[in-house]
């Protein structure tokens, strides 16, 4: 197919190769993902704006190679923004990319960029992040089972701490839990903060799951990944496709699926099965963004 021109919310763009197939196993093409990420713009917006965005692009596709992109293409319209961001390690500032509108998520997916990972800190405040991240990773044979049971643990511990938090399936393998805050706090707080609930679960519940990254350790138990809290790394963002053999998605789940998922492997959904869920319930993680919690001191780990 050829170019094709078209305007959005009064910007032009150039969309390219719509036909070509970016997953496989499901043929689904690089105008399918345009036009998931438009459908689920409603959702997905919200969660992007002023977060500065790490770009995973697969320009051929999912079976072949891809790269991330921190730095925001030279090339990008005048209309994007782009937030700078010391690197300590490159002793120069990071410009990402700035997805506060259609406009700028179309030209994204027009990139091939099939995920989008976002920081838990927003633009105006880089050094505070909104949130707590808790990545569930589980280890083989462990599956999104063991996590949902690991979830439910780290729910109960949280909310005896008083907070309450959001599920999600990573779009691969695993859960991811977040905990929203919107009240100033550090990574030098929130960090160690979930590296101390972690530690409290594995004390708690050593045969299934792991706090330290050693992979030799992994098997059958599920890692909790704490060091997802820093200035310097990006996750997933909620409603973003994976680049897994049919076009998964990193969807908000509710925590009686969360409690269902405990008697089955069906906690994974599809970019066609988000949508619907979506014009159906709204956007089960719109409290995120606003709801303000109070991050309490690191529980004690068991001696």
């Amino acid at each position: 197919m050829a170019d094709v021109q078209v305007e959005i919310e009064g910007r032009q763009l150039k969309l390219s190769n719509l036909d070509k197939v970016l997953y496989p196993e499901a043929g689904f093409t690089k105008g399918q993902v345009i036009d998931y990420y438009t459908r689920i713009s409603g959702a997905l917006l919200p969660h992007l704006r002023r977060r500065a965005l790490t770009l995973k692009r697969y320009p051929n596709g999912v079976d072949a190679q891809f790269f991330y992109e921190k730095n925001c293409p030279k090339h990008r319209p005048d209309w994007v923004g782009t937030l700078p961001v010391w690197s300590a390690r490159n002793k120069a500032d990071v410009n990402y990319c700035l997805c506060d509108g259609l406009p700028g998520l179309v030209w994204v997916a027009n990139l091939a960029s099939l995920e989008l990972h976002t920081s838990l800190s927003q633009a105006d405040d880089y050094q505070k992040p909104t949130m707590v991240v808790f990545d569930l990773d589980p280890g083989p044979p462990a599956t999104v089972v063991e996590c949902c049971q690991v979830a439910l643990w780290l729910r109960s511990v949280l909310d005896d701490l008083g907070l309450e938090a959001f599920p999600k399936t990573s779009g691969s393998k695993g859960l991811q839990i977040y905990v929203p805050l919107n009240t100033p706090v550090t990574y030098n707080e929130t960090k160690p903060f979930a590296h101390a609930v972690a530690k409290l679960l594995e004390a708690k519940y050593p045969k299934m799951v792991l706090s330290v990254m050693t992979k030799d350790l992994r098997k059958g138990k599920v890692f909790i990944d704490w060091s997802q809290n820093d200035d310097s790394k990006t996750t997933v963002c909620v409603y973003s496709l994976r680049a897994r053999p049919t076009p998964t998605v990193s969807s908000p789940v509710t925590w009686a699926e969360v409690e269902a998922g405990l008697g089955d492997e069906g906690l994974s959904f599809t970019a066609d099965e988000v949508v619907k869920r979506f014009e159906r319930d709204g956007d089960l993680w719109e409290r995120v963004e606003g709801l303000e919690q109070t991050l309490p001191a690191p529980p004690p780990t068991p001696g």
